[in-house]
């Protein structure tokens, strides 16, 4: 048996994956990734692919990048982990210090996790007991917006609107109120029909990733701060996805130079190398949880790989790295570029719409059978062409690393066009289900 064969059989034989039909899966070959060199990936018997979804949009310079893999190196030479429970480290203390330099205006402190699910929960919980210890005892809901995804932990599936995600769950979660995307006039009668009861708004700025690339309309953002300003309402803002150049600014909430009290960070925070998350807040919040022991205001919260070293190491390495190799900047004309290709494969027979900002891109190929796996059909035909790409149901969704050369991302963009009107073909044929 090759070594290929024998992994695949134990792959099927014991592992469960995330977001995966496993029925569906154990009628597959599974795909082995063993290596990884810039914006490609490598399976065990050598085959070559454009990973054009980041490794799920967290690779941002490439893999195997000799700054990132220094980092991690050298800290291992120090020490791998240490709690953040009554210690602390030279690498999150430098980070946090950094973190804070380049994030909106106001933002002044810096809580460690471990995931963008548990960066988002932290958010909640600390606008929920600012404002019961502030006396503010009646602000005890939330606003999400429709179709929205904030992550797999309970809190946060409580301010997810994605019902295939999310509805089994629903006994499990508390309530909230959902407000329209990119819908203003919405979120203000939402909360002036609710005044003095909500606790935080909490978006994904500009772009709902996992909702299917909604892309909300210029100026809502800007909208949504103001109205949390006029009731009293803190703004959470999700740049899990978003952040760390996605759309074009290291920052989504940049586009419209808002600050929001909370931003939630993670994916991207370390290149894509290591589970890293951070939640940023601002000091008047920081100041609402000071207090004698005795007040018990203490955020009573925490994980055990908080701050992780190796984490933290590599974190500051690919901030470096946006600077030296000047990455946003750079990332300008792929923008340009990916704008102009995107507006012919709108034109494609059965594309329904794209939607996209910076390097954020939504194909939509519209509602189809279920039982057809449009979209699933698309990840294979592009895996045949060498690129790696996964849907969100039948939409397409593409998010490349920051560092993919031009060239690369017409290739990509050329394996995507081709594979959507493959996958289209033969749906219009014999209707077999893979």
């Amino acid at each position: 048996m090759s070594d290929a064969a024998r992994l695949n059989q134990l792959d099927q034989k014991f592992v469960w994956h995330p977001f995966t039909q496993q029925l569906g899966w154990s009628e597959e070959e599974p795909l082995m990734i063993e290596r990884g060199e810039g914006v490609h990936l490598f399976d065990v018997e050598g085959n070559r692919y454009i990973d054009g979804t980041s490794s799920l949009w967290c690779n941002v310079h490439g893999h195997h990048h000799p700054d990132l893999d220094r980092a991690a190196r050298e800290q291992l030479d120090k020490f791998a982990h240490s709690t953040m429970l009554g210690l602390s480290h030279p690498g999150a203390t430098e980070l946090a210090a950094r973190l804070i330099e380049i994030a909106p205006a106001g933002l002044r402190r810096v809580f460690y996790s471990d995931s963008g699910s548990t960066a988002a929960e932290i958010a909640l919980k600390m606008a929920f007991q600012y404002h019961q210890q502030r006396g503010d005892t009646a602000r005890t809901r939330f606003v999400r917006l429709r179709e929205a995804y904030h992550g797999d932990t309970l809190g946060s599936v409580s301010v997810g609107g994605i019902d295939l995600f999310h509805a089994t769950y629903r006994p499990l979660l508390f309530d909230t109120l959902a407000a329209e995307p990119g819908d203003a006039e919405h979120m203000e009668r939402l909360l002036s029909a609710h005044e003095g009861e909500i606790a935080a708004v909490i978006m994904e700025p500009l772009v709902q990733g996992a909702g299917g690339m909604i892309v909300h309309p210029e100026g809502y953002l800007r909208a949504v701060r103001e109205l949390c300003d006029r009731h009293g309402v803190l703004l959470i803002c999700d740049e899990v996805a978003t952040g760390f150049g996605r759309t074009g600014t290291m920052f989504a909430v940049e586009r419209e130079a808002v600050a929001p009290d909370f931003l939630c960070l993670a994916k991207g925070i370390t290149g894509g190398y290591l589970p890293l998350a951070a939640t940023l807040t601002t000091e008047a919040v920081y100041d609402g949880f000071l207090g004698a022991p005795a007040e018990a205001k203490t955020f009573f919260h925490g994980h055990t790989y908080t701050g992780n070293a190796v984490a933290c190491a590599v974190a500051l390495a690919n901030l470096e790295v946006f600077e030296r190799e000047r990455t946003i900047e750079r990332l300008q004309p792929k923008i340009a570029l990916l704008d102009r290709r995107l507006a012919e494969i709108a034109e494609l027979p059965g594309v329904t719409e794209v939607r996209s900002r910076g390097v954020m891109v939504g194909i939509d190929l519209g509602a189809h059978d279920p039982e057809l796996r449009l979209g699933h059909r698309v990840t294979l035909e592009a895996r045949r062409r060498g690129a790696l790409i996964r849907p969100l149901g039948d939409v397409v969704v593409l998010m490349p690393p920051l560092a993919i050369s031009e060239e690369k991302l017409e290739t990509l963009l050329d394996v995507t066009a081709d594979s959507i009107a493959a996958a289209l073909a033969a749906v219009d044929g014999p209707k077999t289900r893979l």
